[in-house]
């Protein structure tokens, strides 16, 4: 099968390199020119509009960072919509907001095109490595067609309801990272400020109710000072503005949200919106004025 992918971004160039890896024929395409030439080094074709990517392929990936990018990159001039044909696909797995998602399934449908949104979590690591979670939106036999090539690239797929409820799902996802997040950082600053061990602390609670997957992954990081972006505190702030804006839409009161939101803000005005999420304890570590460390 030969499938297009647009958006080589953090996350898209490992992901394109898995579908590589499983046998698919690639067509990529990105503004970014040195990660086009690294995919094709890998074994892709490359195209120079995301219209050609869809003249070329019946089915269209897409891995952008924001709706704008998405409806420029699929409905825009040069965009998917202008070279794909009657019955392709385009599975949008960028995060961005679930009514966005609807309006380009939409405009999709009406040249006969049909669409999933299929936003993925696990950052850079998990999309290295292959093991990312899909989220997904659309129809069911669509997603039992594509499932195994979503699947190339994950080690969970799922389908959660018609278009727009893989990107609901995520939002809900990102809400509960963040708050995860904030709660660690939070409590490790305790831990730190009161002349306790943060390393042991985690070694004592992990194994216990308040352990998860985002203590396991982000404490280590932390404790190291390793900083470094599996995902941007920017680009966490683009998920909660979507999560916030489609909260007020349908009148769900999101306060915790709003609370982390703005600690995100704060790290952003420090000249920290390039570091990884795990960078919030940050914030509570300049408050407390320690360093949770080894």
């Amino acid at each position: 099968m030969k499938v297009g992918f647009i958006g080589l971004g953090i996350m898209g160039k490992p992901m394109s390199k898995n579908l590589l890896k499983a046998g698919y024929e690639l067509v990529v395409c990105d503004v970014v020119k040195a990660a086009v030439d690294e995919v094709v080094a890998a074994g892709a074709k490359s195209a120079p509009t995301p219209k050609a990517v869809a003249e070329q392929c019946d089915l269209i990936i897409t891995m952008l960072p924001n709706s704008p990018h998405v409806k420029t990159v699929v409905l825009g001039k040069d965009g998917v919509i202008e070279g794909a044909k009657k019955g392709s696909i385009v599975i949008d797995m960028s995060s961005i907001a679930p009514l966005a998602s609807r309006e380009v399934a939409e405009k999709l449908a009406e040249k006969g095109v049909d669409m999933l949104d299929a936003p993925v979590s696990g950052g850079e690591p998990k999309a290295i490595d292959g093991t990312l979670s899909v989220m997904v939106g659309g129809k069911k036999d669509l997603f039992d067609k594509y499932f195994p090539v979503m699947k190339a690239m994950a080690g969970s797929v799922v389908l959660c309801g018609d278009v727009g409820a893989g990107n609901v799902t995520k939002l809900a996802n990102q809400i509960v990272v963040a708050l995860n997040i904030a709660a660690v950082s939070e409590a490790f600053t305790l831990a730190t400020k009161a002349g306790v061990n943060p390393e042991s602390v985690f070694d004592a609670i992990k194994g216990g109710l308040a352990g998860s997957t985002v203590m396991n992954a982000k404490v280590p990081m932390i404790l190291d000072r390793n900083f470094k972006p599996g995902f941007r505190i920017d680009l966490h702030i683009k998920d909660l503005t979507n999560a916030l804006d489609t909260a007020h839409q349908l009148n769900v009161p999101v306060p915790l949200t709003a609370n982390v939101m703005e600690t995100m803000q704060a790290l952003k005005i420090d000249d920290m919106g390039q570091l990884d999420h795990s960078a919030i304890a940050r914030f509570y570590e300049k408050l407390a004025k320690v360093e949770i460390k080894r």
